[in-house]
């Protein structure tokens, strides 16, 4: 079967066939829906939902449908109300419809894959968990497979339905280990045309750097950084500063074979003077990476329960949930908000005291929007001692150095500032990061500190870049000016196509509604060496339509403008037709 077996998004031509094997199926077969002259089935959300289908040659063999959460309805409202089943409001459920598979085609491997390619399809689109309707007689089935009854039963026509959920990373890993044999045969030979990988990615948080695969993780191929684009990372657009250079140049052969401070005393001290710190309430780390596992691993266990901004940061749930495994609440920002967080929501969510950690990237990584510090002090005022407050400020420089809430973090025991000089001081290779705590934090954080953790390049070069706020600080300037004539270019790409700049190193760039994804729109442009970040996986928020791109310097956000230009002259020729497909029904 799978030798020449397809997976793909439902084609104009398909939907008539999805429509009369509905019908076979639904109405003739098992009696749910009365049969009609037609011989086809629809129904209300057929304008909403995503069909995936598999296909043997020119044999259609079957499909499932899936509805996603931004489509404001699902099947099962026709059964039950949200009051019944308030897993329904959950922002990141979808869910999965009517998989269905041609007779002849059921005892093969069919079934399996449309599932697999369904939890694939959600999870790239940031879903959490899935929601279903599942006959009562295959009820053992559903179970093995890693879904749970959720308490209800619905009936249409002569067929009754177990109301089922699951969550989406424990049913990708019961499938990959109840099923790794065959998926790998069918990873091999599967003509996969869907705009996800067909395996998840590699253990760990998915971060921007496709880039450098481009160029060559092996480092034999460096040459080609000069023809790529790397605006899936945040990197500085701009070089460090002129000292910094001077540094690391005058003489390399004795920094790479002398071991550095054990300690990073002398970065310590600049730190503390540059930040007007007491030294005793700093820590210093290989980038905010090493920091936060270190710091996480500290304070929290599998009991505790965090609180996370979302969209955010993909790096904190991760630790979280898949290194700690522990409970991640999610605090749901607004795109009609302008992603902002709003203060006296975010003050009720942890006036309990239920969490153990509250984690604000500020400004947010990846929605651009800033946070003034008064308003983040206010929530912070309303938790009890025992909520502890981590607040990322990789950006600051970005908006006022003043907006920082280290002062606050170096005397509030709740409070904690990571700080990075990564992006602000163009040192990611470097990996210099700090935090700011109460003496006795930070005290506890060094003493989990190994020796020479930062290199003596990159204790050198975040020291010697301390020394030069003059010269970062016009760049800072400058960054604002590229971001802001880059929005403008970006805006004017086409029709529904909207740009976000926030106030850091980036913006963020949405498709239109019924437009090509965003997956596809950054494997087009890899075609012309410009690497964007598809944002869809973060956050069920971002609809699978917005991708976040970094700001260059002149001439490469020109051709990365050139390469969205091209790339939507291609897309949206293709996803024309099946949206009129839907819309005259055929």
């Amino acid at each position: 079967m799978s030798r020449h077996l397809q997976l793909r998004t439902a084609t104009p031509e398909d939907l008539e066939w999805i429509h009369e094997l509905r019908h076979r199926v639904y109405a003739q077969e098992l009696g749910q829906h009365a049969p009609n002259t037609e011989g086809r089935l629809r129904d209300g959300l057929d304008g909403d939902n995503v069909y995936l289908v598999a296909a043997c040659g020119d044999d259609r063999i079957g499909f499932v449908s899936l509805t996603p959460p931004w489509a404001g309805r699902f099947g099962l409202d026709k059964y039950l109300t949200r009051a019944e089943l308030p897993l329904l409001d959950d922002p990141d459920a979808f869910e999965v419809r009517i998989l269905t598979v041609e007779p002849r085609w059921r005892s093969t491997a069919a079934a399996l894959l449309l599932m697999y390619a369904a939890l694939r399809w959600i999870t790239e689109r940031g879903g959490r968990r899935i929601v279903a309707m599942g006959r009562s007689d295959l009820l053992d089935m559903y179970r093995a497979a890693g879904l749970r009854p959720a308490g209800r039963t619905v009936h249409s026509g002569a067929v009754a339905f177990e109301v089922l959920s699951g969550e989406v990373r424990e049913l990708v890993r019961a499938a990959a280990t109840r099923h790794h044999r065959l998926l790998d045969r069918l990873r091999a030979t599967v003509d996969w045309h869907l705009d996800v990988p067909f395996a998840p990615r590699a253990e760990g948080c998915e971060h921007g750097g496709d880039s450098f695969t481009a160029i060559g993780t092996d480092f034999r191929t460096l040459h080609r950084r000069q023809h790529i684009v790397p605006a899936d990372v945040l990197d500085a657009w701009f070089p460090p500063a002129p000292g910094v250079r001077a540094a690391l140049t005058e003489d390399p052969g004795w920094l790479s074979r002398t071991s550095p401070p054990a300690a990073a005393e002398g970065l310590l001290a600049q730190l503390a003077e540059s930040r007007g710190l007491p030294l005793e309430t700093l820590a210093v780390g290989a980038g905010s990476s090493d920091l936060i596992f270190r710091a996480f691993g500290q304070w929290l266990t599998p009991r505790s329960r965090v609180l996370l901004m979302d969209p955010g940061y993909g790096e904190y749930a991760h630790v979280v949930e898949e290194v700690i495994g522990c409970r991640a609440d999610r605090f749901r920002l607004r795109r009609e908000d302008g992603w902002r967080i709003d203060t006296d929501r975010l003050a009720e969510t942890v006036r309990s005291g239920r969490h153990d950690l509250v984690v604000v990237v500020n400004p947010n990584n990846p929605t651009g929007a800033h946070l003034p510090a008064a308003d983040l002090r206010r929530a912070i005022d309303a938790t009890p001692h025992r909520t502890r407050w981590w607040i990322d400020e990789a950006y600051i420089g970005y908006v006022d150095p003043g907006e920082s809430l280290a002062p606050l973090a170096a005397t509030d025991p709740r409070v904690v500032v990571c700080g990075s000089l990564s992006k602000l001081y163009a040192l990611s290779g470097a990996r210099a990061a700090h935090l700011v705590a109460t003496p006795d934090t930070a005290a506890q954080l060094r003493r989990w500190t190994p020796p020479w953790a930062i290199g003596l390049p990159g204790q050198l070069a975040a020291v010697a870049a301390l020394r030069e706020p003059a010269y970062y600080t016009d760049h800072w300037l400058r960054t604002h000016a590229l971001r802001s004539r880059l929005a403008t270019e970006l805006a004017e790409l086409g029709e529904g196509v909207t740009v976000e700049e926030g106030v850091a190193n980036f913006l963020n760039l949405t498709l239109p509604h019924g437009g090509p994804s965003a997956a596809r729109l950054v494997a087009e442009c890899r075609r012309h060496d410009v690497y964007l970040r598809d944002l869809s996986p973060l956050s069920s928020a971002y609809e699978g339509r917005t991708v976040r791109i970094a700001v260059r310097d002149t001439d490469e956000n020109a051709r990365i403008v050139a390469a969205c230009q091209a790339a939507l002259d291609v897309l949206l020729p293709l996803v024309q037709a099946p949206a009129a497909a839907y819309a005259t029904g055929t």
